[in-house]
């Protein structure tokens, strides 16, 4: 029997997310043996610069579809975030299994609630997007940088490097640490999160066609087709994925409701739009239609050059 390989970050969270795939894939009846291969990516050795100044999050993403490529691993597994809007043709998302909770979660060092921060009040955080929302909200706080992984940023604000960090609500759930550290979760309409954010990505080379109806064992198609279409939503006015843009898709009674923010680096621009319809294309495009005509494409550009 064929054994496969996995690649993976060697994050404590990228393994846990790796090992839970794998334990789905045990769950389905899988039987094949699986070998985790980790790695060090651009992303996870440089950090003191921030991300939207290396390439952004696809920086996560390149050294391991170059073991793909030279068929050094079978898959991969990412956070979906992490992935551009659009992926190299020889590759294939083979599953999005079901998705987290896609919302940011707001961590204090005292507890403090987002509204109750004293003016002057800094927050660490690495997304363009999330420093965006805040200044949009509470333009009297500060937001600096900060890199590293999830336990290494809560060490940082416990130092009192902080006063509040900003983190996926996603990575903390995996983690079991969200009902330990969660202040207060950013809802939905107010703070709208990344592409794909909460969802995992099993990706593998698109000419393995065995492997990929393993991986389809494991695919959830409402996580599937919402993040297929936050993803083409991003397409339509951001390819590069660098501005401060967030976008959340959810179906219900069989239609699809698009939500979409972008923002200044300074917060002093926001804009937001949400459509609902049964096409996910066409909902899409009237969101980047109705956004762009209020001026979406000048406040990308220009937020792209401050970056």
């Amino acid at each position: 029997m064929r054994e496969l390989i996995v690649g993976t970050r060697e994050s404590k969270l990228a393994m846990i997310q790796t090992n839970y795939i794998i334990n789905q894939l045990n769950k389905v009846k899988v039987k094949n043996p699986i070998q985790i291969k980790k790695i060090a990516t651009k992303g996870d050795k440089i950090l003191n610069v921030a991300l939207d100044k290396v390439g952004g999050t696809g920086i996560f993403i390149k050294d391991l579809e170059t073991l793909l490529r030279n068929k050094e691993i079978d898959f991969a597994v990412h956070s979906m975030k992490d992935l551009n809007p659009e992926i190299d043709e020889d590759f294939v998302i083979a599953a999005v299994p079901e998705r987290e909770d896609p919302r940011d979660a707001f961590i204090s060092r005292n507890h403090l609630k987002l509204a109750d921060l004293k003016p002057g009040a800094v927050i660490g955080t690495s997304s363009a997007r999330r420093g965006a929302q805040i200044k949009a909200i509470r333009p009297d706080l500060v937001t600096k940088w900060i890199r590293g992984p999830i336990d290494s940023r809560i060490e940082q604000l416990n130092n009192g490097d902080f006063d509040a960090i900003i983190l996926a609500v996603a990575g903390l759930n995996r983690m079991n640490l969200s009902k330990e550290v969660i202040t207060e979760y950013l809802e939905i309409d107010r703070f709208v999160p990344s592409v794909a954010q909460g969802a995992l990505a099993i990706q593998c080379r698109k000419d393995d066609k065995e492997l990929i109806n393993i991986l389809k064992l494991l695919n959830d198609p409402l996580a599937e087709k919402a993040t297929q279409a936050e993803r083409y939503t991003l397409s339509l006015l951001d390819e590069d994925e660098r501005a401060p843009i967030g976008v959340y898709a959810f179906y219900k009674n069989n239609q699809i409701t698009i939500h979409t923010s972008i923002a200044s680096l300074e917060g002093t621009q926001l804009l937001n739009y949400a459509a609902t319809g049964e096409n996910y294309q066409d909902v899409a495009q009237e969101v980047a239609k109705e956004l762009i005509s209020q001026g979406a494409l000048t406040i990308i550009e220009t937020s792209k050059q401050g970056l």
